[in-house]
Order: structure tokens, then C-alpha cells, then sequence
């Protein structure tokens, strides 16, 4: 089972208390996922189609509980996804224009509207469960192992807006986009998926986001101090290289015994370490010598080189 299929079996489980939040969850339901066909005046039939067993349940129930229609379920098996596609129809009869209405569907002349009604989502619960309905009918949310990815998709350009500024309702950054002659409300980044998550009651599905959120934070933060380790290691490498080359050039141009002890200390220090830090080089020294001590020395002998290295006199 996919992520968003366990996502929709959990939300369809949620039960709002309230009637108005019943409908508002039907509403997006129809309004997303559901083809309205005009027979005759004021005759009405519609489907509702879903490839998701709990959204076809939940959406029965919602019909039947809410306004005692009648509905017909077809199920067809897809043999390319092979998984089973569910078609709710819901044959005219008297009480179904009135519902529709009720739903935002149809306005009082039972004229098809475009996008959400305000009537339908004036109270903040009837928005969450609206946004709940919407993403039951066309919602899709990535497995957080791979990218953070989230979409509720719409037939038209009014209802993605619409589902995008009740989304803002609850400071949840949607973005409308189409794609393949739809319209589409996505997300991106962790942080505004769980919160949608946590907005419409997928619990579960919210701690394991976090979970994982976690999880590839901590391996994040892992890899970002290894290469930083590895990097600080080259440069480490790369220095004492160079100091070597350095001593080696003045052992070949005037002997290291020329050298003030001090420096022959150090010289000697870094030829039989070649891979310690200055730090650590410091501390192998007798006396114990600070960092700084270090770097004043090796820039001493650095400077003898390049000054050997140009044909330079001898000098201290």
C-alpha cells in the first residue's frame, strides 16, 4: 500500500462531530472527485470515482447519512495498476438537487458553481474538513523516505485557488500549478506536509513524517561533519606537505643545522610527524609549544625556503 493510500485510510476513519463538517468533507468529495450529468430540467445524476476502498466507504456514508440518497457502487479491476477503481453513482431522484445545493454544488437555481462556497467553510473546522475531503478525493502525499512532496489536484484553476487560500487560512504555504490540463495545490518541504497532517487529523501518518524528518536530519547533520572533518583532514595534509617541502628545500640549500634550534626543533617535529596538526605538533614538542608558536615557526621556515628558493643568502 502506498503512503497516500494509508494517509486516506486513516483520514477516512476521522469523524467530525459537527453536521456542517460533514458536509463540508462530502462537498470537497463531490466537488473534487465527482462528475455532475444534467438528464432533463432539474434532473441530475452524479458519480463519484475513487481508487481508494475507504474513500468509496466513507463517501457512501456520507450520501447516505447526510441526506438518505441512493447510491450504486461499481467496482472494476485495473489491469495496468492492478488495483481496483470504485465508482460511486448516485441516480436522480428527488432529494439529490436540494443536496447538491446544500454542498455548494448548485446555487439556489440550480446552476453548477465554481470553486468553494463561502457558506461552506465559514467556521475554521468546516475548512479542515473540507481540506480533508479534498485531499480524500485527489490528494497525494510522497513517502517521506524519498522528497518531501505533497499535491491536491482540481479540475479547475477556481476550486486549486480556493483550496490553496483555505490552506493560507491556517498559514500552510499552497502553490497552484498545472499540469497535464490540471490544476494542482502542492507543497514542498516537510515542515508545511506535516502541519496539513497534523491540521486534518493524520496522526500517524504525522509521526511517521516526523520520524523519518528526523532520521534523515540526524544523517544530515552526520555527513555535513564528516566532510567538514574530511575537509579540515586535506587541509591538515595539504600544510604539511607544504611544510615539508619547505624543510626539504632547506636542508638541500644550507642544512637544517644552520637553523636556529628552535626551528630545528620543529623541523625535525614535523619530518618524523608528518601528519599531526599544528596542535598536536605543538604538544610534541619539549617544551609543550602553543598553536600559535607553532604557526610563527613553520611561517619562519616557510619564509627561509622561499627566500632559499630564490637564491637568497643565508641569514637567520
Amino acid at each position: 500500500m502506498s503512503f497516500t493510500a494509508e494517509v486516506k485510510e486513516e483520514l477516512s476513519r476521522v469523524e467530525p462531530r459537527r453536521q456542517c463538517c460533514l458536509k463540508a468533507e462530502l462537498a470537497a468529495l463531490v466537488r473534487v472527485e465527482g462528475t455532475l450529468h444534467i438528464t432533463a430540467k432539474e434532473r441530475f445524476r452524479l458519480e463519484i470515482a475513487t481508487e481508494t476502498a475507504p474513500v468509496a466507504r466513507k463517501t457512501i456514508k456520507l450520501l447516505h447519512g447526510l441526506y438518505d440518497l441512493k447510491t450504486e457502487l461499481t467496482v472494476r479491476r485495473s489491469v495496468l495498476h492492478k488495483t481496483n477503481n470504485y465508482l460511486i453513482t448516485v441516480p436522480s431522484q428527488p432529494k439529490l438537487p436540494q443536496a447538491l445545493n446544500e454542498l455548494g454544488i448548485l446555487d439556489d437555481s440550480l446552476n453548477l458553481t465554481q470553486g468553494v462556497l463561502p457558506r461552506v467553510v465559514r467556521r475554521d473546522c468546516c475548512a479542515v474538513a473540507y481540506l480533508r475531503g479534498a485531499f480524500l478525493g485527489g490528494g497525494f502525499v510522497a513517502d517521506p523516505h524519498g522528497d518531501f512532496h505533497f499535491e491536491l489536484t482540481a479540475e479547475g484553476e477556481q476550486i486549486a485557488e480556493d483550496l490553496a487560500g483555505l490552506m493560507a487560512r491556517f498559514e500552510i504555504p499552497g502553490k497552484v500549478t498545472t499540469r497535464r490540463g490540471l490544476y494542482t495545490v502542492y507543497l514542498k518541504g516537510a515542515e508545511p506536509i506535516v502541519t496539513f497532517l497534523a491540521l486534518v487529523g493524520a496522526h500517524r501518518a504525522l509521526l511517521r513524517t516526523e520520524d523519518v524528518r528526523i532520521l534523515k536530519s540526524m544523517r544530515n547533520d552526520v555527513n555535513r561533519l564528516v566532510n567538514a572533518e574530511m575537509a579540515n583532514q586535506q587541509k591538515t595534509t595539504d600544510a604539511a606537505l607544504s611544510q615539508i617541502a619547505a624543510i626539504r628545500t632547506l636542508a638541500d640549500s644550507r642544512g637544517l643545522e644552520s637553523l636556529p634550534p628552535a626551528l630545528q626543533e620543529l623541523a625535525a617535529l614535523r619530518l618524523e610527524y608528518p601528519d599531526v596538526s599544528l596542535r598536536e605538533l605543538g604538544e610534541l614538542a619539549d617544551p609543550p609549544l602553543s598553536k600559535s608558536a607553532v604557526y610563527h615557526r613553520v611561517r619562519r621556515i616557510e619564509q627561509l625556503a622561499e627566500h632559499a628558493g630564490q637564491g637568497g643568502g643565508s641569514s637567520i
